[in-house]
């Protein structure tokens, strides 16, 4: 074999075979790497099993860098394997303190399964979001009142973690906050940034419960600032806004024995404020037209002439004096809602021409 051949060389055109194979195994810890590798190469995705696969590699380099060390005597691989071993060492120390970093308590990594984890919110904002509240749990105390009608100011927005929390106005029941709802959207959503308002119901705790708050400043400019989060919080303020119009329609229905659809505006006439009926009241009646006698429907094969048409023209429809259309734009529901539960605080019950049967 001349000196000059290269490792291609005596790989493929002209290998060296071995002349002589050694019939005794290496020691204990080179098998031991081996199993220690085979076992760190089965590891899953993501950042559990990529701390499971750095670990047992880190694990395997270092029984073959003992190996290297003890029965090879080799410098070059004990070097290689503890360099490995160094660079496996560094990327599980990264991975665990990313781990770390991402963590919340315990409260709040329950908030995080139950209402951001469905909408597949990433970890990442959903930290800027407890961040904004500055990761505080707040207690409340059993029949301890979180807002008084028409004294709390509304400077912030809190969503409920543990107990129930008993909606009422002027000692009227209207419904019940549970976990994982806010306890105030109907008020947030109804006032601009610049508005100022307070409470039009009583909220008070019937057990033991807990509450974290978001500020009202420090929110409104991460919703600006952010606009995912602020698409998010439209979300889910609106959802529990429709939460509590069907618990307030199923009050409805088991007070007055007729189920309304809160979707249709005539709801809005029946749970509208007590000035709106007042006026309406004393718009004196309008005199009914009376109906226009139906004829028998001309053949196909005649034409009818001009003067002789019997169908009259289209007319817009009527609509009663004192009863307008309400705006259609979702931005009012919280609006909605408090008028709701005025009217149901009042016990008003609904009138004649919009009732709607249950079917």
């Amino acid at each position: 074999m001349h000196a000059n051949t290269t490792l291609l060389d005596r790989i493929i055109f002209h290998p060296t075979l071995c002349d002589r194979w050694k019939f005794f195994f290496e020691g204990a810890v080179y098998h031991l790497a081996a199993c220690v590798l085979f076992l760190g190469f089965m590891g899953g995705s993501g950042p559990f099993g990529a701390i499971y696969i750095f670990g047992f590699l880190a694990a395997g380099f270092f029984c073959l860098a003992l190996w290297g060390w003890l029965d090879a005597c080799g410098i070059d691989v004990f070097t290689w394997n503890v360099l490995l071993v160094l660079i496996c060492g560094l990327q599980l120390a990264h991975l665990l303190f990313q781990l770390w970093k991402d963590t919340v308590s315990k409260d709040f990594e329950q908030i995080y399964k139950q209402v951001c984890q469905p909408l597949r919110v990433p970890l990442r904002v959903y930290k800027e979001i407890v961040k904004c509240c500055e990761e505080r749990v707040l207690p409340l105390a059993r029949d301890q009142t979180y807002a008084v009608e028409g004294k709390t100011a509304i400077d912030r927005l809190s969503l409920l973690l543990s107990g129930r929390i008993r909606v009422s106005q002027d000692g009227q029941f209207l419904h019940y906050i549970f976990p994982y709802q806010f306890l105030d959207s109907p008020e947030w959503e109804s006032l601009r940034p610049s508005e100022e308002g307070t409470f039009q119901v009583t909220l008070t705790a019937e057990t033991d419960c807990s509450f974290v708050s978001w500020p009202r400043r420090p929110l409104y400019s991460l919703l600006a600032k952010e606009r995912y989060i602020a698409r998010l919080f439209s979300v889910l303020l609106g959802y529990d806004i429709s939460e509590k119009l069907y618990a307030l329609n199923e009050k409805l229905f088991a007070k007055f024995g007729l189920r309304f659809d809160i979707r249709l505006p005539s709801l809005y006439h029946v749970l509208g404020p007590a000035s709106s009926d007042a006026e309406v009241e004393q718009q004196p009646a309008e005199p009914e037209e009376p109906p226009v006698p139906l004829r028998p429907p001309l053949s196909t094969f005649v034409q009818a002439s001009p003067s002789t048409s019997c169908v009259p023209p289209p007319t817009e429809p009527r609509v009663p004096v004192g009863k307008p259309r309400p705006d259609s734009d979702l931005s009012a529901s919280g609006n909605l809602l408090r008028n709701n539960r005025q009217a149901l605080a009042k016990g008003r019950a609904p009138l004649a021409p919009t009732q709607t049967p249950e079917l």
